[in-house]
């Protein structure tokens, strides 16, 4: 079982677009993908209660009495959204448990200033694992055109992480008005998602390295 954490200290930054949208494309390449969501605001929660039955589906928590949240049987792909503020031992339990780290990172110095000391525990955790591969975590640019400055400016902080910014996703309507409906970018047709869907291409050839 694959499992893919969607994570940032920072509040706003689109972790529940990323791991929503994400979820929607294991699940339309017909992956068994659950979307769990141990963020107190269960914004991916709510989106999945919108998500109509007749689109492919996604599961949530496998929830059984008094016993802990797991993922259902025969679940191949995790997506956790996870909440603001994570950090320390909370922090160190579930990246214990990932496969791969994204990071939604915006490209405002407020954003990289809060998030500093949370890629660099992210660094040290991929440094302590030897034996894997190398492409653990990764960072996704939010709502940034790679050829404006601001772009620039993420990427020159992050050389000294080491981190590869390996997408960057445009400011659009689009994720808005497709999770209003309970839907990721690949429900939507190639007229209204094919725009998004290329700038994804990065980040899903990384994940399939």
């Amino acid at each position: 079982m694959q499992t893919y954490l969607i994570a940032n200290p920072k509040g706003g930054v689109g972790k529940s677009t990323l791991a929503t949208n994400l979820a929607g494309y294991f699940s339309r390449i017909g992956h068994r993908v659950m979307l769990g969501d141990i963020d107190r605001q269960q914004s991916s929660r709510a989106w999945l209660a919108l998500r109509s039955p007749s689109l492919p589906p996604i599961a949530n928590w496998d929830l059984a009495g008094d016993s802990p949240a797991k993922p259902p049987k025969d679940t191949t792909h995790v997506v956790l959204d996870t909440p603001a503020g994570l950090h320390g031992k909370a922090l160190t339990k579930v990246l214990k448990q990932a496969t791969r780290v994204i990071v939604p990172l915006q490209a405002s110095i407020f954003d990289i200033i809060a998030t500093r000391d949370f890629l660099q525990q992210l660094a040290e955790e991929k440094a302590s694992r030897k034996n894997q591969e190398q492409a653990f975590v990764a960072i996704v640019a939010m709502r940034v055109d790679p050829r404006t400055r601001a772009a620039g400016q993420l990427e020159r902080f992050l050389d000294d992480t080491q981190l590869p910014v390996i997408a960057h996703l445009r400011d659009t309507q689009t994720y808005v008005q497709a999770a209003a409906h309970g839907l990721s970018i690949f429900d939507l047709s190639a007229a209204r998602g094919g725009q998004d869907w290329a700038q994804w291409q990065p980040l899903i050839a990384w994940l399939n390295r």
